[in-house]
C-alpha cells in the first residue's frame, strides 16, 4: 500500500500563505507532490529621514503560485532514475522608486507612475537524472542529467512608459559526472557540461500599437572539468582542478585551474588554502534584455580573474568553533549594474580587487542555550577604469562591512527563542563614491512552540526597533514585521 507522508498547512497574519505537500511510494516508484500559494499586499507607510519625506508603499503586492512533482524509480539495487518538474508562477506590483528627487541619478528618474506597473514571470524548470553505482563496490558514481527549463516575463509599464516589455527564454541542457575512488587516499570527479540559451525581447508600444524586437537569437556554452584529490596522510590533503569553458560568445573560451590544501594540525586545530582563476560569460539578460528603466549592454566583456582565501578553523574545547578566513578577489572587466544614469545598464569595470576577512564564531553557552557571531570587513577598491575619477574608489554596493550576533534557546523537542542583531556598515551608491547611504542594524525576534504532535506554533518580529533604512536610493524598508504561523501535520 502507498505510503503517505504528512502535510503542512501554514497560516501567516502577514499575508495569506498555504502549502500542501504529499508524498508515498508503491514499490521501486516513489513520488513527490507539492503545492505553495502567497498572498500578500505589501503596503506600507515608510519614510526617509535624509530626505525629510514620508508616505505609503503602494503597488508593492505579490501573488505567488507554485508546483512541483518528482518521481523516483529504482532500477535494481544500483541505478536510480529521477524526474522532477517546477512551475513558478508570480503575479506582482511593480512600485519603483520613491517620487523624491536624487541628482545621481537625474530628475525624474523616480516616477510616481511606476505605481500602477506589474510585472508577470511564469517558469518551468524540468530535468531528468540517472545515478549508476559502476563496479561492484561504492566507489564509483555516474551522473547523468538533461533538463530543459522555460521562462517567459512580462513587465507591463504602459502606465509610466506607454509600453509592455515581453521576454522568452529557453535553455536546454545535459550534464555528466563521474566520482571514482580508484585508491584509498586518491579520488577523481570529471564529466562536461553543455547547455543552449535561447531569448527573444520585445517590446510593445501602446501608443503606437506595434511590436518591436530588440534581440532573437541563441548562446550555447559548455564545460570540460575535473578534479583530483589525494590524502598524502590522514591530516593532509591537496586538490587540483582545471575546468575548460567554451562560448559561441566572442571570447568566450577559457581555461580556470583551482587548487586548494587542508592540513589538520592537531585535533583541533586546521589550516586551509584555495585558489581559483575565474570566468563569467555575461548572461542574455545582462546583454539584451530590455525594460522602462533598464537596457542590456550587447557590448560587454566576459569577466576573469584570481580568487585565493587561506584560513584556519579553531576547536575551543568542547564548546565552540572559531573560524577566520582572508580572502582576496582580483576581477577584470567586472560585470556590475550602472544605476547612476537615465536608463541603467550594465557595464564592463577594468579592474576591481576586493579584499577582507571573515570571521565565524558559534559557541554552546550552556545547556540548550546557543551563541554566534559573524563578521565580514570587505573592501572592493577600482583599480582600473576608463573614468579616472573612479580610480582607487569603493565599488558602489558591494563595500559595507556586516556583522550578525543572535543567542538562542533551543531543546531537542523542537522548542526554539531567539534573538538576532544585523548590522550593515555605510555604503557607496556611485563609483565616485560622492554620494552614499548610511548603514543600519535591526534586531529581530523568532520563536517555534511545539503545541502537540501534530501543531507547531511559529512567530516573528523582524526590526523590532522599527529601524528605517534604504538599501538603495529611494527603496524604503517595510520598517517592523510581525509574523504568526501555525504548522498543522495530519
Amino acid at each position: 500500500m502507498p505510503k503517505t507522508s504528512p502535510q503542512t498547512l501554514i497560516l501567516a497574519l502577514t499575508d495569506k500563505s498555504f502549502r500542501s505537500t504529499d508524498s508515498g511510494k508503491a514499490g521501486d516508484i516513489s513520488w513527490v507532490v507539492g503545492y505553495n500559494r502567497t498572498q500578500a499586499d505589501n503596503n506600507y507607510p515608510f519614510s526617509i529621514p535624509e530626505a525629510n519625506f514620508s508616505g505609503t508603499r503602494k503597488n508593492n503586492d505579490t501573488l505567488y503560485n507554485n508546483f512541483n512533482v518528482k518521481l523516483e524509480a529504482n532500477l535494481g539495487k544500483r541505478n536510480t532514475l529521477t524526474v522532477s518538474s517546477l512551475y513558478l508562477s508570480k503575479d506582482q506590483g511593480v512600485p519603483g522608486g520613491v517620487p523624491i528627487p536624487f541628482p545621481e541619478f537625474g530628475q525624474g528618474y523616480f516616477n510616481s507612475l511606476t505605481q500602477r506597473d506589474r510585472k508577470y514571470t511564469d517558469q518551468v524548470l524540468t530535468d531528468l537524472t540517472w545515478n549508476s553505482k559502476l563496479g561492484g563496490g561504492n566507489d564509483s558514481l555516474l551522473t547523468a542529467r538533461v533538463y530543459a527549463d522555460f521562462l517567459n516575463t512580462r513587465f507591463d509599464s504602459r502606465a509610466s512608459s506607454s509600453a509592455r516589455y515581453d521576454n522568452e527564454q529557453n535553455s536546454y541542457g545535459i550534464q555528466a559526472q563521474h566520482s571514482w575512488k580508484f585508491a584509498k587516499n586518491q579520488t577523481l570527479v570529471y564529466g562536461f557540461d553543455y547547455r543552449n540559451v535561447s531569448a527573444r525581447n520585445s517590446t510593445f508600444n501602446y501608443l503606437i500599437n506595434t511590436d518591436t524586437t530588440s534581440y532573437d537569437d541563441s548562446i550555447s556554452q559548455g564545460a570540460l572539468f575535473a578534479r583530483y584529490e589525494i590524502n598524502f596522510t590522514p591530516s593532509f590533503s591537496v586538490n587540483l582542478g582545471l575546468r575548460q569553458d567554451f562560448s559561441s560568445l566572442a571570447n568566450g573560451s577559457f581555461t580556470s585551474p583551482s587548487v586548494g590544501a587542508h592540513w589538520a594540525i592537531s585535533d583541533s586545530t586546521n589550516l586551509r588554502a584555495n585558489y581559483i582563476r575565474n570566468f563569467r560569460a555575461p548572461t542574455l539578460s545582462d546583454l539584451y534584455a530590455r525594460g522602462s528603466t533598464f537596457v542590456g549592454n550587447p557590448n560587454l566583456k566576459p569577466e576573469n580573474g584570481d580568487s585565493y582565501d587561506i584560513g584556519i578553523d579553531q576547536k575551543l574545547w568542547d564548546f565552540g568553533l572559531l573560524r577566520l578566513t582572508f580572502f582576496s578577489n582580483t576581477i577584470s572587466d567586472l560585470i556590475a549594474y550602472n544605476f547612476a544614469v537615465p536608463v541603467a545598464t550594465y557595464e564592463n569595470i577594468g579592474l576591481v580587487r576586493t579584499r577582507g576577512i571573515e570571521a565565524v564564531l558559534n559557541v554552546q553557552l550552556a545547556k540548550n542555550v546557543y551563541a554566534f557571531a559573524n563578521y565580514t570587513l570587505n573592501d572592493p577598491r577600482i583599480k582600473e577604469s576608463v573614468n579616472s575619477a573612479e580610480k582607487d574608489k569603493e565599488l558602489r554596493f558591494a563595500g559595507a562591512d556586516s556583522l550578525n550576533l543572535g543567542i538562542s534557546y533551543e531543546t531537542p523537542l523542537g522548542l526554539y527563542a531567539g534573538i538576532l542583531m544585523h548590522s550593515l556598515g555605510a555604503y557607496p551608491t556611485n563609483n565616485t563614491n560622492t554620494e552614499s547611504l548610511s548603514g543600519y542594524t535591526t534586531f529581530d525576534f523568532k520563536t517555534r512552540i511545539p503545541l502537540n504532535d501534530n501543531l507547531i506554533l511559529t512567530g516573528s518580529v523582524d526590526n523590532i526597533f522599527n529601524q528605517r533604512y534604504q538599501l538603495f536610493p529611494g527603496y524604503p524598508d517595510a520598517g517592523r514585521v510581525f509574523q504568526v504561523g501555525l504548522n498543522a501535520t495530519f
